[in-house]
């Protein structure tokens, strides 16, 4: 075996136990959470993620390109500061504008509003460091933080559930075990302080070095992120929380293989392509060995999905959610591809084509507001949805591997 799947094997294997925490607990959180409360808390997990991906300005995808050691350590450092500061900006923004605007969010929990940004900026720090450590080739401290982070969140929405199951409860649980899992992070890779003296200076060198992230990448992301978030949020307003319920629990569970192989690909294929694209100008093998097989693991899911999916989310969750069932085979082509392209969309970063990528992510968010706004139901608005958002995959798809190729084009 090669070191390059000896590595993704490594990462693997704790990602695996890191997705497997909250799939195990999705079957007893299905049990304590009506699909309502979890629509309505899907739907504010979605906003927050989307401020996560704003105050790193995503310079913690640039980790992975700067020269390993201490100069990468620095950009950690940056990059949590710059979160720090653009997180206190958001807080004054978001207390402005509760005031300005009470009258209209006097329906909205307030608890989910007050624990917006603290849980943004939370998941924003752990990001951050597991970005860190796979840059690093530490695959043992990420698999040890994402477990961490994992078993931290979905014990503490049981547990919650059992006194209060409200949505409420899900957003501060999953908060509580974002802390904890960031706790577990600092302790294994501390990132330490700047030189004396020179944090402003080191920030400044590595905001103008990488200042094509928050400019071209930022933009992209959260398009990209706002584009994943839209349609739990535009099908709870159109077709109700509880078939926003379902939706969001059968994104969770398509998502768990993108968030166990694909995720652990790509944490290794990043530093590979990287280091491969640095020293021949082109990393087409490092692409086609890792696409051949996404494309195997991704071809065997759907088998097994189109068949089973509605009696596995009956049988696992309960007979209220068998529509989750229904949903996901819709989704299928969505998730299938979904799968392959993540971990190989890092080839934008590496061959500095950033602004291609915003310009696809443009055309995905409008796909995903024209496909769920204008159908009557949400079957067609969904299956609608999958199309749109697979053909787009193709597309990517096909850029990333010209990219692959380099000056050898």
């Amino acid at each position: 075996m090669s070191s390059y799947w000896k590595s993704v094997v490594s990462v693997l294997t704790g990602t695996a136990l890191a997705q497997i925490i909250p799939i195990i607990g999705s079957l007893v959180i299905a049990r304590l959470y009506a699909p309502a409360e979890f629509g309505v808390f899907s739907a504010w997990l979605g906003i927050v993620l989307l401020l996560g991906v704003v105050l790193t300005g995503r310079f913690e995808t640039s980790l992975a390109i700067e020269v390993d050691g201490e100069p990468r350590r620095l950009a950690v450092v940056s990059t949590l500061a710059t979160a720090c500061l653009v997180a206190c900006a958001a807080a004054i923004l978001l207390a402005s504008g509760t005031v300005v605007a009470s009258g209209v969010i006097d329906d909205f929990p307030s608890v989910l509003i007050v624990a917006a940004v603290p849980t943004a900026l939370a998941i924003a720090a752990a990001q951050t460091w597991q970005s860190w450590a796979a840059a690093e080739g530490s695959y043992r401290q990420l698999s040890m933080m994402r477990i961490a982070q994992a078993g931290a969140v979905t014990l503490i929405q049981i547990l919650a559930g059992l006194f209060h199951a409200s949505a409420d409860a899900l957003a501060i649980a999953h908060l509580l075990g974002v802390i904890v899992g960031l706790a577990c992070s600092a302790y294994l890779m501390p990132a330490g302080t700047f030189p004396a003296a020179q944090a402003a200076v080191t920030i400044r060198s590595f905001w103008s070095r990488q200042r094509r992230f928050p400019l071209l990448s930022l933009p992209a992301d959260a398009i990209n992120t706002a584009a994943a978030q839209l349609p739990l949020l535009i099908v709870a307003s159109r077709f109700g929380a509880e078939t926003a319920g379902l939706l969001a629990m059968t994104m969770r569970i398509l998502g768990a293989p993108i968030g166990l192989l694909g995720k652990s690909v790509l944490d290794v294929f990043k530093r590979h392509a990287a280091t491969s694209f640095r020293e021949r100008g082109e990393c087409r093998s490092d692409y086609l060995r890792t696409f051949k097989v996404l494309a195997s693991g991704s071809f065997a899911f759907c088998i097994v999905m189109v068949f089973a999916s509605e009696s596995l989310f009956a049988l696992a969750f309960g007979e209220a959610w068998r529509g989750a069932g229904t949903i996901a085979v819709w989704l299928l082509p969505l998730f299938a591809l979904r799968f392959i392209a993540s971990p190989l969309s890092y080839m934008v970063y590496i061959a500095g084509k950033q602004h291609v990528d915003l310009f696809w992510q443009i055309a995905l968010l409008g796909m995903t507001i024209t496909s769920l706004s204008i159908p009557t139901n949400h079957q067609l608005a969904l299956q609608i949805y999958s199309a749109g958002y697979s053909m787009l995959y193709v597309i990517y798809l096909t850029m990333s591997y010209r990219f692959s190729l380099g000056v050898r084009r």
